[in-house]
């Protein structure tokens, strides 16, 4: 995830939080759960957290993995790059077919994490590396991602991209979602989905949720929310945590897998827990994963292997 933490960020943001209204202050005290902005901004600074290398190192090892797994997949995959699924610049998948010759295939979607606001498609096919020797098709989503992009956007084109992918693939055996950070959040969007809106509705097999966000609340008044500039309300709507009657709706039979790093920062993981609690509490079929020595990032980096857990697990779910 993008750490744009800088002093004048942060005294900005101080200054403007200095002109809340009463009520305001106490509904964010609510959102918080009374811990500070400064405490807030620490918490969701996942890059803080690790135990491997100080917060700029960390990132720069996480984007350099993402890359070179993409790179592997791209000489070990058929390729389709930037097919569209809508009109905008930015609505492009990337495709990475194994090279067999049967249509009763396996489906993975991966949705890029980055705070809705860093990283793209580009670096997003590592996955395929394990998944090819299995027969599984996977498809690299990209979407406009802020300041261009909204969070309304975002969800719309992720949303769309299923749909898109559904048309173009509706061969396939099951579908299944996975995504990291932000890209979580969005997959967590995607399960909650109002189908009846679209053309069709996608029946998504299995969808594995790494390290998310599904209450957007406590980030609005950070340095996060800086470049999407989400009100209240824009919050409340695109929060996977408030949408789960819609979950048990729209995927009642999907199997649910929400992973969490053991080094992600306490609100990080307390994202990913309360979430697991919440859908368990509603019926659906989910399990709570705690990956042992990891951290925000290395969680979703190691999927790259085959041999790691939660790679198996996923390869797992798509046997079942």
């Amino acid at each position: 995830m993008g750490q744009r933490q800088t002093i004048m960020g942060v005294r900005g943001l101080s200054k403007r939080l200095s002109h809340f209204t009463s009520e305001e202050a106490g509904r964010r005290a609510v959102w918080s759960n009374g811990i500070n902005t400064q405490e807030l901004e620490r918490q969701y600074s996942p890059s803080r957290w690790s135990h491997r290398m100080n917060a700029d190192a960390v990132i720069q090892a996480h984007v350099k993995a993402l890359k070179a797994g993409t790179e592997r997949a791209r000489g070990l995959a058929q390729t389709l790059l930037n097919v569209p699924y809508g009109e905008g610049d930015g609505e492009k998948l990337d495709v990475y077919i194994p090279k067999t010759n049967s249509l009763d295939l396996n489906l993975v979607i991966y949705i890029h994490g980055g705070y809705w606001q860093f990283l793209s498609k580009e670096e997003s096919g590592f996955l395929a590396v394990p998944l090819l020797d299995e027969g599984v098709v996977v498809v690299a989503v990209g979407y406009d991602i802020a300041p261009k992009g909204h969070m309304d956007l975002m969800v719309s084109q992720v949303r769309r991209s299923v749909v898109s992918v559904v048309q173009q693939y509706s061969h396939i055996r099951g579908l299944y979602l996975c995504g990291h950070s932000a890209g979580a959040h969005l997959a967590a969007m995607v399960l909650s989905t109002d189908w009846s809106q679209y053309s069709l509705s996608p029946q998504i097999k299995g969808a594995f949720l790494v390290s998310g966000i599904y209450d957007l609340l406590p980030i609005l008044p950070t340095y996060i929310n800086e470049p999407l500039k989400m009100t209240e309300e824009v919050a409340e709507r695109n929060s996977p945590s408030r949408l789960v009657p819609q979950l048990q709706l729209s995927s009642p039979s999907c199997q649910i897998v929400v992973a969490v790093a053991e080094n992600d920062s306490p609100e990080f993981r307390k994202q990913s827990e309360e979430y697991y609690a919440t859908l368990s509490a509603a019926g659906l079929k989910v399990s709570l994963e705690d990956v042992p020595d990891t951290d925000h990032f290395s969680v979703v980096d190691q999927m790259v292997d085959r041999e790691y857990c939660l790679t198996k697990l996923l390869m797992k779910m798509m046997d079942g």
